[in-house]
């Protein structure tokens, strides 16, 4: 059985790492794809986001910080979610959560994809505790900043270097 990991990735951190390492062992197959959250154009009730890097770049980092999981396979898509999974040939879709918070917002997309593809289950996972305050805001912002030192132990080191090169 396949799953699909969808998200901005904006960037991804070590905490979306560990989502996909644990649903990797869960799954034959992990498609991560990095695609553009416009949700606001399809339902009022739902939040879009703006980027600094664009998709090619966010799908660049992605595939260097999970190079090293064999089952996974990282993809873009501009398209919507419930189209991409009917594309892959795959309805489950995981989504990794910290809080309350996330809970509520993912909850919010998870009811939509059903209204909209019957077939597509999302599953929730929990975020390692020691994960939990590690947000692709955070990373934002220490990039802002420059504070590349900083980003050790928040997001994998190939991605470290790729963030860097693109701030040149």
């Amino acid at each position: 059985m396949n799953a699909l990991i969808p998200g901005s990735f904006a960037p991804i951190t070590l905490g979306h790492v560990n989502i996909i390492e644990r649903a990797a062992r869960m799954f034959d197959k992990v498609y991560v794809a990095v695609m553009n959250n416009d949700s606001a154009k399809h339902d009022a009730t739902l939040s879009s986001k703006t980027y600094t890097l664009d998709i090619e770049k966010r799908l660049e980092i992605v595939k260097a910080s999970v190079s090293h999981i064999s089952n996974v396979e990282a993809i873009s898509s501009e398209g919507m979610l419930i189209d991409l999974c009917d594309l892959i040939d795959t309805h489950i879709v995981v989504k990794g959560i910290r809080n309350g918070e996330d809970l509520e917002y993912e909850m919010k997309h998870a009811k939509w994809n059903k209204e909209h593809n019957p077939k597509i289950e999302t599953i929730f996972l929990p975020c390692d505790e020691k994960l939990s305050s590690i947000s692709s805001t955070l990373v934002r912002k220490l990039i802002s900043e420059k504070k590349y030192s900083e980003l050790e132990g928040i997001v994998a080191p190939l991605a470290i270097k790729l963030l860097q090169d693109y701030e040149r």
